[in-house]
């Protein structure tokens, strides 16, 4: 498990754009990202530096209330989850996570405790407060992406 110390909402961004760095170094597989964490802890933070270092340059918002957002960007379908209020696997299965694409598809998934059936995360993310900064613990079993993730946020 790798564990960092972001000190600023800066930090977070980073971290969102090595995550996009390292994606794109794995080439075109398909990629799932599960983050978890407290209420204002950097989730929608950290997928907007994803998203930004991809070359998103329009408004990224949080899926509270929409569920998810979708973005396409070049080759690439992103769809950004937010499971915070889901009750049941109905509202799951109306999002169509497994659907076919001709594109790269990059999801991430906030509050994937509520996702209500197994799906394989590629990559896990917790943050949490630590009084005016933020814990990361990212954990992965592709000791490839794990390593990556630290050369690459070290490097940024």
């Amino acid at each position: 498990m790798l564990k960092l110390i972001l000190e600023n909402e800066s930090d977070t961004l980073k971290l969102g754009a090595t995550i996009s760095n390292v994606i794109q170094e794995m080439g075109d597989i398909n990629i799932e990202v599960h983050l978890s964490g407290d209420l204002g802890a950097g989730k929608t933070t950290l997928v907007r530096g994803a998203l930004q270092n991809f070359g998103w340059k329009n408004l990224v918002t949080s899926p509270s209330y929409a569920l998810c957002e979708e973005y396409e960007i070049e080759n690439r379908l992103f769809l950004h989850i937010d499971l915070y209020r889901i009750n049941s696997l109905e509202d799951i299965d109306i999002l169509n996570l497994d659907r076919s694409t001709k594109k790269q598809k990059i999801i991430f998934i906030e509050w994937p405790e509520n996702l209500q059936t197994k799906r394989p995360p590629d990559l896990i993310i917790n943050l949490a407060h630590d009084n005016q900064r933020r814990r990361a613990s990212l954990d992965t079993k592709n000791n490839q992406f794990k390593s990556s993730i630290k050369v690459n946020y070290d490097n940024i």
